[in-house]
């Protein structure tokens, strides 16, 4: 998260989509103040972060908090819009 609002703040457009273990950022944003504000930052700076639906789903988490519920597709649109793609 702190390598996304460094970016945001030197004028990138970031996305951030979650995967697998990645959609327990909700979890941890409640047990974590640094994340929290870290991640509170990052959507007051238009940050977008998107959440595989499999994945929030497959952990009964049907209203996240921190993401949007998004697809396959979404996530496609995201890499083939984008001349650079960073995996974490």
């Amino acid at each position: 998260m702190r390598f996304a609002n460094f970016s945001k703040s030197e004028g990138d457009t970031v996305s951030i989509f979650l995967l697998g273990k990645g959609v327990e950022l909700d979890n941890i944003v409640k047990e974590n103040k640094d994340i929290k504000e870290q991640v509170d930052s990052f959507l007051d700076n238009k940050g977008s972060i998107l959440g595989c639906g499999t994945c929030l789903q497959s952990r009964k988490n049907s209203e996240p908090q921190v993401c949007k519920f998004s697809s396959m597709a979404d996530l496609y649109e995201i890499v083939r819009k984008n001349k650079i793609v960073l995996t974490f």
